[in-house]
């Protein structure tokens, strides 16, 4: 089984796809997920790229979809050591990659300035991955 930690903007992707997560993948998020996900529903309907009613119903898709969500004390901390390390004054998607640090495979983002930060400090898929059952 592959662990993928997604962020929030990977899987509201996910979400609006509506294809099923195959079988062979595991999703993980840190619990800040949903207020990610949420604020970034609100942003898009106020910006007029969404209606109210297509970002609910995105909301309601990443509701159901099986994404483990931790939060402990072990996360925060690395993910405060991860902050430290790449000069970041935010541990937002510090903790996205502290996580995948410490129980995932890869990480899965839409933003590029992410993926390119964390080069070298754990590895990265693009979002195709988490529709391909042989990643």
């Amino acid at each position: 089984m592959t662990k993928f930690v997604v962020d929030a903007g990977a899987a509201l992707r996910f979400a609006a796809t509506g294809t099923p997560l195959p079988d062979a993948h595991e999703l993980l998020a840190p619990t800040l997920l949903r207020s990610q996900a949420l604020s970034a529903m609100h942003e898009a309907v106020h910006q007029g790229s969404l209606t109210a009613a297509e970002a609910r119903e995105r909301l309601a898709r990443l509701n159901r979809l099986k994404i483990r969500l931790l939060g402990d004390g072990v996360l925060r901390k690395v993910a405060w050591t991860i902050a430290d390390d790449l000069g970041w004054e935010s541990t937002y998607a510090a903790e996205y990659v502290a996580l995948t640090r410490l129980q995932a495979d890869y990480l899965v983002t839409l933003d590029d300035d992410l993926a390119r930060a964390v080069q070298g400090v754990v590895p990265t898929a693009p979002f195709d991955a988490l529709l391909d059952p042989r990643s």
